[in-house]
């Protein structure tokens, strides 16, 4: 169907400038491989993995006969004091990915707004049940994305998600660590910023370690513009919330499933948090889905006392649907049977010297690389903030045919781990040629 003949009136698009995107719409109604296709015809390479979350690429065989076969075995089964057995499977096969046998549970989820609001109401009320009752506060960090959830906008740093929302009480956040002065075009790790970390124990010192709960920070800060931890930073951090009896959580909704070379950014960076937060990748993004890894500690906390009681006051009627259960079984298969996460480690050196040779071109002022994931950072013309990286995306899509992601006036990167050295050079060569345009 031509954009013409299309009706886009009616639709209300998430995080979108709509009055705009309606006036010349970016339309994709095909995807196979690394591939979108336009309603005419002509293809758009994929440079995000759809939303950072397409990692196995698009359309693969197994995951989509998957859906498909459980679809026409079972299409629902409620997931309240009932259960089906590809939930079970599920879990199962997701822990084995954990960074350690301490992680045993998995609540699902539908999203990564969902494991981010869960995980922070399971920190408080594991505090509970084990007798800290006063440790009721989340820390964040400034600049985070922790999902829109009224939880995950609370702890997560970035002003203009919560400009027009109230807030909810009982958070606080610690400086994020974006620095152009020291880090500029790191490759990895910036080698300075771990004293950083000690920001945590500012804020705990300004309210009480008897107070806070819980921890939470992204591994890597994606939505933000792709900000990698300085080297030592996340020990520094575990090291500070053992001291002081805090949780931590890792939002990997981003980082997990080979997006580092690693199954989550846990094992990466080796730091081993409490809770880690996923989704995106878990199914490859073909069927909403999200979960919270928990330790066996955390899980047995919950298990006392009557039990014919519920345990846990929360979930949602798609916890486990059936054909996302199935949908990352294949897709946890996926990446095992293709070698994906190992894949992406080994291409991970080529990736990095090939956007940082994107390294005085037009108005880049910072590239930032790790794993397969790369931050280019364009200086933002005077009082417009983000209008560049929007001229930027835009002419991508339509003049380029790549799909790229903008935060703020960065190019953010995160493409299917099935990429090959040559759509890294296309991606770096359309670049080169459109952001001096800009």
């Amino acid at each position: 169907m031509k954009n013409e003949q299309m009706n886009l009136e009616h639709l209300w698009m998430p995080f979108s400038a709509n009055r705009d995107f309606k006036s010349k719409p970016r339309l994709m109604n095909a995807a196979n491989g690394l591939y979108y296709q336009k309603p005419d015809g002509s293809p758009v390479l994929d440079g995000t993995a759809g939303l950072w979350c397409c990692n196995a690429g698009h359309g693969h065989e197994k995951i989509v006969t998957a859906i498909q076969e459980q679809a026409a075995k079972m299409d629902f089964g409620p997931s309240f004091q009932l259960g089906h057995p590809l939930a079970f499977k599920a879990a199962e096969r997701l822990l084995k990915l954990a960074p350690s046998d301490d992680f045993q549970y998995a609540f699902f989820t539908n999203s990564g707004s969902e494991a981010v609001d869960t995980a922070l109401k399971i920190s408080m009320a594991y505090q509970q049940h084990i007798g800290h009752t006063e440790k009721t506060m989340i820390i964040g960090r400034e600049r985070a994305y922790h999902g829109v959830g009224f939880g995950g906008i609370t702890a997560g740093g970035l002003p203009s998600n919560k400009k027009y929302f109230t807030l909810l009480p009982g958070f606080d956040h610690i400086c994020h660590t974006h620095d152009l002065e020291h880090n500029a075009f790191s490759k990895g790790e910036p080698s300075w910023g771990k004293h950083l970390a000690d920001d945590l124990e500012r804020v705990i010192e300004k309210h009480g370690a008897d107070t806070i709960a819980a921890f939470i920070t992204e591994p890597v800060a994606g939505s933000t513009g792709i900000l990698v931890p300085p080297k030592g930073y996340l020990k520094r951090i575990r090291e500070i919330c053992d001291t002081h009896n805090i949780l931590l959580i890792f939002d990997e909704v981003i980082t997990g499933f080979g997006r580092l070379g690693t199954p989550f950014a846990a094992q990466y960076f080796d730091v081993e948090p409490d809770m880690i937060t996923c989704a995106k990748g878990l199914t490859s993004g073909t069927v909403p889905m999200g979960a919270v890894m928990v330790k066996t500690e955390i899980y047995d906390a919950f298990q006392q006392g009557d039990a014919k009681a519920i345990d846990l006051f929360h979930g949602y009627t798609y916890s486990a649907h059936p054909l996302a259960a199935a949908a990352a079984l294949a897709a946890i298969d996926v990446y095992s049977e293709d070698g994906l996460i190992d894949r992406a480690a080994d291409m991970a050196s080529y990736w990095e010297d090939a956007m940082h040779s994107l390294r005085g071109v037009g108005s880049i002022i910072d590239i930032r690389t790790i794993g397969l994931m790369a931050g280019i950072e364009m200086e933002a013309r005077d009082g417009k903030v983000g209008a560049r990286g929007y001229d930027v995306f835009t002419d991508a899509f339509h003049e380029q045919g790549l799909l790229i992601r903008i935060t703020g006036d960065t190019v953010a990167l995160s493409p299917p781990l099935i990429i090959e050295k040559e759509h890294i050079d296309q991606i770096v060569e359309i670049l080169r040629k459109i952001i001096p345009n800009h």
